[in-house]
């Protein structure tokens, strides 16, 4: 009776899509500003507005916009808001005095021929309470100083917002209704709830991952010695060959070639970005989710009744296949296409990170590390791409390639998903936490390898490898969020910090025992021979 095994026919649709997606390992956090300075003078920072609007007194869409280097400081609480009436200046750039009434309003005018401090100054000299620049495209802009302007002279507070809301005041104002405009500037948290969250998924995906590989093997185990006949036991070896095909080990050579191909695959990103190559990323994404999601669930219901996969259907194409791997298959694919529908959704987050760490729980099945060489190739590697990518990448293409693919830069408004993300729930600016795939997947290789290490070398949580790599990745994924902290939200190559904490760990313990030259040449499958001799 044979036994095809489900994951070996599915290994290469799994690798083939998670080359794709772990090509963007990245965390990103939106920036956080501090308190304003005081200082008339041309040094404020940047801040975000909220630009809350009325039309005949019937609230609007908020919109966002941005404050200028200069200028009065908005309050930060909208009910510290003063509500204006919304006026155009005439003529519209405000480079000359408006022959528009402007005593008390917000005057709006668009962006160009003249500089902001000009136009700010033409408002203000015509008892604008502030003024609001419409920008000539739908980036926000920033609106710094001119050279020898003197900035200190504008009192009123000056914001820019997106081409397209002033298009929407336009129409309003142009049919005659009447505009109130408010502005405000809420600050963000130091930090959000939801940094914890995330530090507790990513964390429980490795060590779920870890432990989860026992889960499947006792299962695997179970079915073949319980549904061979006594005559058929010639065919447990060669089930205990076909499980042992299940799983890839990853060699020196194809490490590296796996981190040139990321890179590789970032720049194409970076070149080619837009929203049918970002669906074709959707559709990857879904297959691998598909995959996984299907992998866990089946796990986790045979490992709890042993007879629920009994039941067998013999099907064209597809040929003899268990009732209960195709219930699942279909939940899980009508799951994934719910998903892909309703992706822009405000709940969508939850089942991108349900699709996302039931593949890389399965991926982490599949991927082994043999010892502690193939380790740390790997992972310097992986260290090397991350930091170049995020910090380095710069100095040739002048942006960071990664923060850049991340953002979605020319995606028509699609996002990349690999990525699990956890919308802040504090932050009156909304935005997510994130961490990719990558961040997880690199240092969780190593982390499962040191869980097989132990149990193979029958290890203590003491004096074993797993529990303290598990600590070190927990700190790792600390220093990470507190140097977005630090940095005021910049875009951080998660590796910097993760590596040392996982693999900078293992090193070390291994020194301290003595135990280095049998990890960095380690042998799984000797070291299960010379168990089993030891048993025997």
């Amino acid at each position: 009776m044979a036994f095809p095994s489900r994951r070996s026919r599915s290994l290469h649709t799994i690798f083939f899509c998670i080359f794709f997606l772990i090509g963007l390992s990245f965390a990103e956090e939106a920036s956080h500003d501090g308190d304003s300075p005081k200082s008339p003078a041309c040094d404020h920072p940047y801040n975000l507005v909220k630009v809350k609007n009325w039309v005949n007194g019937a609230g609007g869409e908020t919109l966002t916009g941005i404050t200028a280097r200069f200028g009065a400081l908005l309050p930060k609480e909208e009910r510290n808001g003063v509500r204006l009436t919304a006026v155009f200046s005439n003529p519209l750039n405000s480079c000359s005095p408006s022959s528009s009434k402007l005593s008390g309003s917000v005057a709006m005018a668009v962006r160009g021929d003249c500089d902001f401090t000009t136009k700010a100054k033409v408002a203000q000299s015509g008892g604008a309470a502030a003024l609001l620049v419409i920008n000539d495209k739908e980036e926000l802009a920033e609106m710094g100083c001119e050279k020898d302007s003197s900035a200190q002279d504008v009192s009123i507070p000056v914001v820019l917002i997106p081409k397209s809301g002033g298009e929407s005041l336009n129409r309003s104002i142009v049919d005659g209704q009447k505009v109130e405009l408010l502005f405000y500037a809420p600050v963000r948290p130091p930090m959000d709830l939801s940094v914890i969250f995330l530090w507790m998924m990513a964390v429980g995906t490795v060590v779920c991952a870890s432990l989860w590989s026992e889960i499947a093997a006792s299962k695997e185990a179970e079915v073949c010695y319980n549904e061979l006949s006594p005559k058929e036991t010639s065919n447990v070896s060669a089930f205990k060959d076909n499980a042992e095909k299940d799983f890839l080990d990853i060699d020196v050579k194809s490490a590296v070639v796996f981190v040139i191909t990321a890179s590789a695959f970032l720049l194409l990103l970076y070149f080619f970005m837009s929203s049918w190559f970002v669906w074709l990323l959707i559709v990857l994404f879904c297959i691998g989710g598909i995959e996984g999601m299907h992998n866990c669930i089946t796990t986790v219901i045979l490992r709890i009744c042993k007879n629920c996969g009994r039941k067998k259907l013999n099907l064209p194409l597809l040929g003899e296949t268990s009732l209960l791997s195709l219930i699942v298959l279909f939940c899980c694919v009508a799951f994934a296409i719910f998903w892909a529908t309703n992706r822009q959704a405000s709940y969508s987050w939850a089942g991108q990170d349900i699709l996302g760490i039931c593949l890389m729980i399965t991926v982490l099945q599949v991927a082994r590390l043999p010892n502690i060489k193939v380790a740390t190739v790997l992972l310097c590697c992986a260290f090397v791409y991350d930091i170049f990518w995020v910090f380095l990448s710069p100095i040739i293409f002048h942006q960071s390639v990664m923060i850049a693919v991340a953002r979605g830069d020319n995606s028509g408004g699609e996002t990349i998903p690999m990525l699990l993300r956890i919308p802040r729930f504090a932050d009156p600016w909304g935005g997510y936490d994130m961490i990719g795939f990558g961040d997880i997947l690199f240092p969780g290789l190593l982390v499962s390898f040191t869980f097989r290490y132990d149990k193979t070398n029958k290890k203590g949580i003491a004096n074993g490898y797993f529990i303290w790599l598990t600590v070190g990745y927990g700190v790792g994924l600390f220093l990470t969020y507190l140097g977005l902290y630090l940095m005021n939200g910049h875009g951080q190559p998660a590796l910097l910090y993760l590596v040392p904490c996982t693999l900078g760990t293992c090193v070390l313990l291994a020194l301290v025992r003595g135990e280095l030259k049998n990890l960095w040449n380690y042998s799984s499958e000797e070291a299960s021979s010379r168990v089993s001799s030891g048993d025997a």
